[in-house]
């Protein structure tokens, strides 16, 4: 039997990074060494959605003192990914501009490795700007709308 190169460690390491910031799958790339760790998550979808294409995510909103260059109030997007404003083509948005949101609720779907994934605004409030158009491109710690 072969010796196996593989660090123990470092997957319990990744899976507990996957778990605490709910992720589906993580991948770390050093020179010819790839170890990629990933994990199953079963949700309960929006009635438009298909079951196993929605996972919910709490998208963090920046209060107070938001990093420069990022409005106050902003949903940031928690991964890279399409942003995409409803739950399918041609449908309502999740919301519009001067819409009142609740915490809890899904304000927009980003598509990361063909897993829907809803983000749900943690406040409470108004609406003030979306920043980013349906099926553009979003990085990780991107505006994606503000909420006042």
């Amino acid at each position: 039997m072969a010796q196996s190169n593989i660090d123990e460690a470092a997957i319990r390491s990744l899976a507990a990074l996957l778990h605490e910031n709910d992720l589906s799958e993580i991948e770390i790339v050093e020179g010819d060494s790839k170890l990629r760790v990933t994990r199953q998550v079963t949700v309960q979808a929006a009635p438009a959605m298909p079951a196993a294409a929605a996972a919910p995510v709490a998208a963090r909103t920046d209060s107070g003192s938001a990093p420069a260059g990022r409005p106050e109030g902003a949903v940031i997007s928690p991964m890279v990914g399409t942003a995409y404003r409803a739950s399918e083509p041609g449908s309502r948005p999740f919301v519009e501009v001067g819409d009142t949101v609740r915490a809890g609720q899904v304000v927009m779907i980003v598509e990361a490795m063909k897993t829907m994934n809803q983000i749900i605004c943690d406040v409470a409030g108004t609406v003030r700007e979306v920043f980013v158009e349906d099926g553009q491109p979003v990085e990780y710690g991107e505006p994606l709308l503000a909420i006042s």
